[in-house]
């Protein structure tokens, strides 16, 4: 594949970042949490708090932008499911555990839970990562097994969906 066709997948992977996981992950936490509470703005959770959220923003940020980079570059496609990756994408963080790019996305949010330390923001957690899960096991994990067959199989045999294993499986075979 050129550079030129790289460039558009990586255009087109910024954009739905921008409008999926930005909005999920970081713009409705903050507006649920305003809506719910007069003094929104400012963080009131405490010091330990404070500090764990910003390293969950900044795992999450780091784990969502490495696997949409493999998306995009290893995969050939975006993290959007109407133009997924054309290639099982098997390696990277995807080496232990299946479903990254969504953990990802659950730090950022619980990051804006423990910032704001709000119950609404806590409870949007909950019913998202439910939703989220609930998509992966009856739309996108079928959808794979449709798409690339055997090798999705394998890989599902291999990798744990949700948890992630502490070693990586090996994808060099």
């Amino acid at each position: 594949m050129n550079r030129g066709k790289i460039f558009f997948v990586l255009l087109k992977t910024a954009i739905f970042t921008a409008v999926v996981p930005f909005t999920v992950g970081w713009w409705l936490p903050t507006r649920i949490h305003r809506a719910s509470d007069v003094s929104a703005n400012a963080p009131s959770g405490g010091f330990a708090p404070q500090v764990l959220s910003y390293f969950l923003l900044l795992l999450g940020a780091a784990v969502y932008l490495w696997c949409a980079w493999d998306f995009s570059v290893k995969g050939l496609g975006t993290p959007a499911p109407i133009d997924a990756p054309k290639n099982l994408v098997v390696n990277g963080l995807y080496r232990y555990v299946r479903n990254p790019m969504y953990l990802g996305v659950f730090c950022i949010v619980a990051s804006r839970a423990l910032y704001f330390w709000s119950l609404p923001v806590l409870f949007y957690f909950v019913v998202a990562a439910t939703g989220a899960m609930l998509f992966v096991h009856f739309y996108e994990e079928p959808h794979l097994r449709k798409i690339f067959g055997e090798q999705y199989v394998d890989y599902r045999r291999s990798v744990p969906g949700w948890p992630p294993r502490f070693s990586a499986i090996r994808t060099d075979r």
